[in-house]
C-alpha cells in the first residue's frame, strides 16, 4: 500500500528496522562511568528530558486572564446545573 516512489533513498523500511531490532541485545551491558542525560535532576527540571516534555516556563497568568477562566468555568457549571447542555454551540435543553 505504501507508494515508494515518493520515497527519498535514505529512507529505512519496516523489515531494515524489524532485523536492528531483533539483532539487538536484550541485556547490554552500561558502563557505570557514563554521564547521565541530565546531571540535575531536581523539582524544577523533572526527570523527562527538554526534547521530550520541557518544563513549564514559569510565565504567570495575568488577574484579566484568570477572571476570563473562571467566568467560562463558571458559566459551564451553572449551565449544567440547569439542566442545559451547549455542546454544540446552541443552548438547548438536555
Amino acid at each position: 500500500m505504501n507508494d515508494d516512489t515518493n520515497l527519498s533513498a535514505s529512507t529505512i523500511s519496516d523489515d531494515d528496522l524489524t532485523a536492528l531490532a531483533l539483532s539487538a541485545d536484550p541485556h547490554p551491558t552500561i558502563d557505570p562511568h557514563v554521564a547521565p542525560w541530565r546531571p540535575v535532576a531536581d523539582a524544577f527540571t523533572g526527570l523527562l528530558p527538554d526534547w521530550y516534555m520541557p518544563t513549564p516556563s514559569g510565565s504567570h497568568r495575568g488577574k484579566g486572564a484568570k477572571i476570563a477562566i473562571g467566568v467560562i468555568i463558571a458559566s459551564f457549571v451553572i449551565v449544567n446545573a440547569l439542566g442545559l447542555c451547549i455542546t454544540n454551540g446552541f443552548l438547548t435543553i438536555a
